[in-house]
């Protein structure tokens, strides 16, 4: 289960009846569309994990798998 949290935030006037148009014109509740806005633009941050990989595929430190049946016993 996600975790949310109440918060809240200023808008202005022409800007939020602009949002809520785009909104409705989506079907999605306000809160969902700027959910959703900033996912985009924050959820393209990455973690650390995906940090650490595409550094070793950047470096070339990546395992070569030559056949993917025998590779994906070894998991």
């Amino acid at each position: 289960m996600v975790n949310k949290v109440q918060t809240a935030f200023r808008f202005d006037e022409e800007l939020l009846e602009l949002i809520k148009e785009k909104a409705k014109a989506q079907r999605r509740s306000l809160n969902n569309y700027l959910e959703i806005l900033m996912l985009r633009d924050v959820g393209n941050i990455p973690n650390a994990e995906t940090k650490k990989a595409i550094d070793e595929a950047e470096n070339g430190n990546l395992e070569r798998i030559e056949h993917l049946d025998s590779w994906l016993e070894k998991l």
